[in-house]
């Protein structure tokens, strides 16, 4: 239970499905170690009241399971270090990744429970035929959350419930109003939780210090200015940069090594290929052939036509039917057929 309304509505369904169910909230930091207001986070100080306030409506057990160690090493520091490496990360995916469906799971099991449930927008179905789980998107486009839960294996999957995958905002805040619980109209939480006012370069600075200045170039070693420090920038940003062009210039590359910020043209952030590591498929363990299926390379973006070829390593290549917009490393590239979840891994 988050304190969000979504994992509220997903233990009064549970109940009335006639599962014994208890809520717990994952404790991650305090909103006074990372400087946030309350309505802007989630599993902080003030979310853990609210599912408190919901579990004793609602007249289950509670519990709160202490991550904060795993939750700093996993998802703080690693977005901090893919940042700090020229990438822009997802630490939304690290979080389900490590926290959500491994600690939080085993913990559950640990008190005796058989499985866990949570108000993510996807659904799942067991194959016969396969053998194994299969993870589904939501059918309200809109809300699907499947790009960040690519990772999952067939244990986690077996032993997670997703009670309202297949329900839109609308109805789930009904059933809250319906049933009194405290969270029925609470926000959203924002995407990246422990980002004071989404300003992640601040946040950066503040525990790395101040980055190093550069040179804004074009693709051709042309100097157009100087950049504040890379961690600052993401590849396919277009406005804030600071320079001015005969025509739009996007970010199309953070060379590292020289600490430059590159730009070019509309038709230069296109790429044809990625390559990706740290690949899981859900459908089957690995693919030892092409693969034709479409790809997600960010969150709520429309998937497209494209060939997954096997590399070393348990690596792939990614090759589209056309060149893509803003890859950009160390984001998720996402696999699908149809509503079907393929799988997915990290973009290098």
């Amino acid at each position: 239970m988050s304190g969000g309304v979504d994992s509220s509505v997903a233990v009064k369904l549970l109940q009335e499905m006639g599962y014994e169910v208890a809520g717990a909230t994952m404790h991650l930091y305090s909103n006074e170690d990372i400087g946030l207001e309350d309505t802007k986070t989630c599993c902080s100080l003030s979310d853990v009241e609210d599912a408190r306030l919901v579990a004793l409506k609602l007249g289950i057990d509670f519990y709160v399971f202490g991550f904060e160690t795993a939750f700093k090493e996993k998802v703080i520091d690693s977005f901090v270090n893919t940042y700090l490496e020229g990438g822009t990360p997802n630490p939304c995916i690290e979080c389900n990744r490590y926290l959500k469906f491994r600690k939080f799971l085993e913990r559950a099991r640990l008190l005796g429970y058989d499985m866990i449930a949570t108000g993510h927008y996807v659904t799942k179905e067991y194959s016969e035929s396969k053998g194994r789980w299969l993870l589904k998107r939501a059918p309200d486009r809109k809300k699907d959350q499947s790009y960040v839960l690519f990772h999952l294996d067939q244990y986690q999957l077996e032993h997670t419930l997703f009670p309202v995958g297949d329900m839109n905002k609308e109805q789930i805040r009904s059933i809250a109003e319906k049933n009194g619980l405290v969270n029925a109209d609470k926000p959203d939480s924002q995407d990246i939780c422990f980002i004071p006012d989404g300003d992640y370069g601040k946040f950066i600075t503040e525990r790395n210090g101040e980055q190093p200045a550069g040179d804004i170039v074009l693709s051709d070693g042309t100097v157009l200015g100087r950049h504040r420090g890379l961690i600052n920038y993401t590849v396919g940003q277009r406005r804030g940069v600071g320079v001015s062009y005969s025509e739009p210039l996007f970010v199309i590359d953070k060379d590292i090594s020289h600490n430059k910020l590159v730009m070019g043209t509309a038709e230069e952030i296109f790429r044809p290929f990625l390559t990706a590591k740290n690949v899981n498929f859900i459908p089957f363990d690995t693919i030892d052939e092409p693969l034709r299926c479409t790809a997600q390379t960010r969150y709520h973006q429309q998937d497209v036509p494209c060939t997954v070829y096997p590399v070393e390593d348990g690596r792939v290549r990614v090759e589209f039917d056309d060149p893509h917009k803003a890859i950009s490393k160390g984001q998720a590239v996402v696999f699908y057929d149809g509503e079907y979840v393929l799988g997915g891994g990290t973009i290098e």
